[in-house]
């Protein structure tokens, strides 16, 4: 493994202003990278400057919307001149209820939330991958595929594994690679923008306790991983080091496969 293994490569990570995704960002830019911090957060860009001696850029776009993913996109290969890898970190559940608790308008939130920003995003760069001669797209997935309180997430998840091994099998001939990690819980810090803005109520913050003593317990290691233990997988299949492996949801979750 190089300390430069992405030098000369061109990056965009979604959802990269907090969390799983701002650690990517940030590790790729000091591994040579040339980084698109997107996020629909306005301090995208002060993350982005974090990378201090990098070259990177940070961009505002709502990845709910076709045009949103397709201006990143844009965006980036303008800035850089061209696109060789997308990182596709944008989703997270929104409330945890069991299913007949969700009013249709949240099935309709978690969806968008979770699957539409990395469909739009993989479909927006697929020019500009081709344009290249090939590239890279990893999505982050999730173990939730599996889990309570959240049926509406575990479907979008399931819908993101299902394009990553779908579109692998179509591009594969175009030297596209597809491939997607799967988390379990991650401890993270305190988010800037919280992921329900409306708040939870006492009887959510119980169905919320539910849903992380059962991630817990299913996980072997019982504990939550870290945000370095989800860095590292996402970026070794985004790095020529996995150059044969496509089509792949690899689980990071202790040994729950989800």
């Amino acid at each position: 493994m190089s300390a430069q293994r992405f030098h000369g490569k061109v990056m965009v990570v979604t959802g990269a202003a907090q969390g799983i995704g701002r650690s990517v960002a940030l590790r790729a830019a000091a591994e040579g990278a040339k980084v698109l911090f997107v996020d629909r957060a306005d301090f995208v860009a002060e993350v982005a400057a974090e990378a201090q001696g990098a070259d990177t850029a940070g961009f505002v776009a709502d990845l709910e919307t076709y045009e949103g993913a397709k201006s990143a996109i844009d965006f980036a290969a303008q800035r850089f001149g061209g696109v060789d890898i997308l990182i596709n970190g944008v989703g997270g559940a929104i409330r945890m209820r069991p299913f007949g608790e969700f009013e249709p308008a949240q099935i309709d939130a978690e969806i968008r939330r979770s699957l539409m920003p990395t469909l739009y995003a993989c479909h927006a760069v697929l020019p500009h991958l081709l344009a290249r001669g090939g590239g890279t797209i990893v999505n982050v997935s999730s173990n939730a595929t599996r889990g309570i309180r959240r049926v509406p997430y575990s479907a979008a998840k399931g819908g993101v594994n299902a394009i990553t091994q779908s579109l692998a099998m179509e591009y594969a001939e175009h030297n596209i690679r597809v491939v997607a990690t799967a988390p379990g819980g991650t401890n993270a810090p305190p988010r800037r923008v919280p992921r329900n803005a409306a708040g939870d109520s006492e009887q959510e913050k119980a169905w919320m306790n539910e849903a992380v003593q059962q991630v817990t317990g299913s996980t072997f290691m019982k504990r939550y991983g870290s945000i370095d233990e989800q860095v590292a997988p996402i970026l070794f299949l985004a790095s020529d080091e996995a150059g044969y492996i496509t089509g792949t949801v690899l689980p990071v979750a202790g040994g729950d496969t989800g």
